[in-house]
C-alpha cells in the first residue's frame, strides 16, 4: 500500500493591501475506503480559525476570514496519505443497465448526478455516445469506451482552456487538460444514464509518465452496479487504483474548487500554486503554476468585493 507525502502551497500576492478576505478550502482528503490519512497539517497566513463542515457531497471543507489588511495570503497543506486500494479493481464488467436502474431509482443523489448539463452541442454529445451505446454492453464497458474515446480524439494541451471553459468550448477546441476531459466524460456518462461525479485530487504515478503527475488533477467517478463509485481517468485512459488521491467530489469543478474566496480592496493579484509529491523511494515530483489575475485598481472603489479561484485549472 503506497504512502505519499504531498505538499500543496497556494499563495496570493497583492500589489497593495486588501482586507476582509473570506475563503473556503477543500484540500482535506476525502473519507473513503480507498485511502487513509496518516497526517495532515494546514498553515494559513495569520493562523485564522477555520470552521470545518461537511458539504452536500460529503466533502470536508473549511471556512476562514482574514479581516486585517494584508498583501499576501498563503495556504499551505502538508499531507501524508496511504492508498489502501489494490492496483487491480474488482469491478463487475457484466453489470447491466437494468441493474443500474434498480440501484439508482430510490437514491436522489444518484438521480441528480445522472442528469446531463444543458449545452449547445447536445446533439453532438448524443451522437458521440450513441456510437458506443450498443445493446448488451455493460455499464463498466461503456464508461471505459467513453474514456478511451476522449483519450484518443482530444489532445492534451495546457494553456488553451481555463476554469471557465465549457463543454461546448472543449468540443470546439478538441483539446484541453484533465479538468476539461473530466467535464466531457461527465456529460457522456450522464447522457448514457450513468450517474457520474467530478473528482478533484492528485495523481501520484511515481515516474510512470502519466499526464498530470504531481499536480492537482481531476477525473470522474462512475456508478457501477454491484460495485459503487469507480474512478476513471480520461486524461490517462485508466481506471483509478492506488495512484490517485481524492480530495473532493461534486457535480462539476465548482463543487470541488480547492480554494476560493473574496476580498475587499482595489488590488491586482497574482496567484501561484506549488505542488510536490514525495514517494517512498525518495523521489519527488514538483510543479509550480503562476496565474495572473488582474484588477484595474484605478477604476474600482475601496470596498469592492473581488472573487478569486485558487488551484487555477486542474492539469
Amino acid at each position: 500500500m503506497p504512502i505519499y507525502k504531498i505538499h500543496h502551497v497556494t499563495r496570493y500576492e497583492y500589489d497593495r493591501p486588501v482586507r476582509e478576505s473570506i475563503n473556503e478550502i477543500k484540500i482535506y482528503p476525502f473519507v473513503c475506503r480507498e485511502q487513509e490519512t496518516l497526517q495532515h497539517d494546514i498553515q494559513i497566513t495569520g493562523n485564522p480559525k477555520v470552521e470545518l463542515f461537511t458539504d452536500y457531497w460529503g466533502n470536508k471543507a473549511g471556512n476562514f476570514n482574514v479581516l486585517y489588511p494584508h498583501a499576501m495570503l498563503t495556504i499551505e497543506s502538508r499531507l501524508v496519505v496511504r492508498t489502501t486500494q489494490s492496483s487491480q479493481l474488482s469491478i463487475n464488467f457484466h453489470s447491466s443497465f437494468e441493474e443500474l436502474q434498480k440501484e439508482i431509482e430510490r437514491n436522489l443523489q444518484l438521480i441528480e448526478l445522472r442528469e446531463p448539463e444543458q449545452v449547445k452541442h447536445s446533439p453532438l454529445i448524443y451522437q458521440m455516445a450513441g456510437q458506443m451505446m450498443m445493446p448488451g454492453k455493460s455499464v463498466a464497458l461503456i464508461a471505459e469506451q467513453f474514456s478511451e474515446y476522449i483519450f484518443k480524439n482530444f489532445k492534451y494541451i495546457k494553456g488553451i482552456t481555463n476554469i471557465e471553459t465549457t463543454v461546448d468550448e472543449i468540443l470546439e477546441h478538441r483539446a484541453g487538460v484533465c479538468q476539461d476531459f473530466a467535464h466531457l466524460l461527465l456529460q457522456l456518462l450522464r447522457v448514457a444514464g450513468i450517474p457520474a461525479r467530478y473528482v478533484s485530487g492528485y495523481i501520484c504515478p511515481n515516474k510512470s509518465g502519466m499526464r498530470g503527475e504531481g499536480a492537482t488533477h481531476a477525473w470522474v467517478d462512475a456508478w457501477i452496479p454491484g460495485y459503487g463509485w469507480a474512478g476513471i481517468d480520461p486524461t490517462n485512459n485508466v481506471w483509478v487504483t492506488n495512484n490517485h488521491i481524492k480530495l473532493s467530489v461534486g457535480r462539476h469543478f465548482k463543487d470541488c474548487t480547492p480554494i476560493k474566496g473574496a476580498f475587499k480592496g482595489p488590488a491586482r493579484q497574482k496567484l501561484s500554486v506549488h505542488v510536490s509529491v514525495g514517494y517512498e523511494d525518495g523521489h519527488t515530483f514538483e510543479e509550480l503554476n503562476n496565474v495572473r489575475m488582474e484588477v484595474q485598481s484605478s477604476s474600482l472603489p475601496e470596498d469592492i468585493l473581488i472573487e478569486g479561484f485558487a488551484g487555477q485549472q486542474q492539469q
